[in-house]
């Protein structure tokens, strides 16, 4: 099945344009899906991080709920990139969506109050984490499927604009709810948000033949197919191994601070959980905006665009310390529509990378390896900060958070030279893999 395109699909440069369609008829449906998820997505995390600090008092036990959410793409990561590449994506999608309904959403609405235990709320967070491990990668890996190639970064931010709609508009929405409800009642609306979600993938027509993996369903089969995805990654195309050390130092940063947020927005500027929901709404504006902005730089170089990523993780960590010497909220707004745009540019752009770069038949063991070390780093990014804001204090943690994002930009610049000297980027006109991009190495003195 070949995508329709609003460009006429033609081979020049990009001509993205709004329409009822947003580059194709599919994509749409996915976009419009993951708006209304997204909200969801919004309103529950807060409520979920706001409930932990609230009963405990304590920043540790609040990044329990980070953690529980990066462990399994480590734990699984590898295994799940084999199950993106063998099953339907589009079987992968619904049912994760649906599970996530039923653990985050129903089941907190029919469990009794004096039932619900941390202990509980963490195995619920779990099996969530669980299925949005393989949604991700999965959804993802479906880009290629969607649109054309020269879309794919175009694509990522159209995306990323549902998860900044979600941000801006969740947060806020959640913190009326905490502040008006109970965290239980808050947590009821995500299951809608996922059904309406599962219906839209249920409309959309992905290609009938997908690319299979070589192993079979055995376990050796599968083993083999994971040492196939390490392979590739690790020896053949050194420049997504590259990727991996900028999104990890990245995330090292940015996890943490999502996570601990309501901690230092409580400590830091006295604000209680409307005003907290306010502030990371302003975080959700400057998402939007670079996202919107995103989608225009599809004709980019990949060196410019791994540029980019640079700047923008320079950019966040100079906001990042802006809020450790300000106590004025209005500031602080600022600052943080200016660290959502700085982080809003490295997910779509990476995956935009990898998308192009990959082989069709890889892209979800490649997704899942490039998760892997980014989760990994967040893990310890959130471990760390945890344990610094709460013996050191908020401004501590907030400065090497920062310090992060400033490494990040590091090894972006680092990669981008890299890719601009030792590598040629063309693009491969074949009827059958359409996204599918040569990088031919040039001569180099090792």
């Amino acid at each position: 099945m070949e995508p329709r395109h609003v460009n006429g699909g033609g081979t020049g440069r990009p001509n993205v344009k709004w329409s009822p369609h947003l580059l194709t008829r599919d994509f749409t449906l996915v976009w419009w899906g993951q708006m209304v998820s997204q909200v969801g997505d919004g309103v529950s995390k807060l409520a979920l991080l706001w409930f932990v600090y609230s009963i405990t008092g304590s920043p540790l036990k609040t990044t329990m709920i980070g953690l529980l959410q990066t462990l399994p793409p480590i734990l699984f990561g590898p295994f799940i990139g084999v199950i993106v590449d063998r099953v339907p994506k589009k079987l992968l999608l619904i049912s994760s969506d649906l599970i996530r309904a039923l653990v985050l959403g129903v089941l907190p609405c029919l469990l009794p109050v004096d039932s619900f235990s941390i202990e509980r709320l963490y195995l619920m967070v779990f099996v969530h984490a669980v299925a949005s491990a393989v949604f991700g990668p999965a959804l993802t890996a479906a880009i290629p499927s969607l649109v054309s190639r020269h879309e794919f970064t175009a694509a990522n931010a159209l995306l990323q604009t549902t998860t900044s709609i979600g941000i801006i508009v969740g947060p806020a929405l959640s913190g009326v709810g905490i502040a008006t409800m109970s965290s239980q009642e808050v947590l009821c609306v995500n299951a809608v948000s996922y059904v309406i979600s599962a219906a839209c993938f249920a409309f959309i027509r992905f290609p009938r033949a997908e690319s299979q993996p070589s192993g079979g369903g055995s376990l050796a089969g599968t083993f083999s197919d994971v040492l196939d995805g390490f392979h590739y990654v690790l020896h053949r195309q050194r420049v997504i191994l590259m990727l991996i050390g900028a999104a990890s130092m990245y995330t090292f940063a940015t996890s943490a601070f999502s996570t601990l947020f309501p901690v230092f927005g409580k400590k830091l500027l006295d604000l209680g959980p409307i005003e907290v929901g306010y502030l990371w709404s302003a975080f959700g504006i400057g998402l939007l905006v670079v996202s919107l902005g995103l989608v225009s730089l599809s004709a980019w170089s990949l060196p410019k665009r791994i540029q980019l990523m640079a700047l923008s993780s320079f950019i966040s960590g100079l906001a990042l310390l802006g809020l450790i010497v300000t106590s004025n909220r209005l500031i602080a707004a600022a600052l943080m529509v200016i660290i959502g745009m700085g982080a809003g540019t490295l997910t779509p752009v990476a995956w935009g990378v990898l998308q192009e770069i990959a082989p069709a038949s890889l892209l979800g063991r490649v997704l899942a390896i490039y998760n892997l070390g980014a989760m990994t780093s967040a893990i310890a990014g959130m471990t760390i900060f945890g344990w610094v804001t709460q013996d050191f204090g908020e401004r501590p943690s907030v400065f090497g958070i920062g310090v992060g994002l400033f490494l990040s930009a590091l090894v972006s610049m680092r990669v981008a030279r890299w890719v601009q000297t030792h590598w040629a980027e063309t693009t491969v006109p074949s009827a059958e893999e359409p996204q599918s991009v040569v990088m031919v190495t040039q001569p180099t003195s090792h």
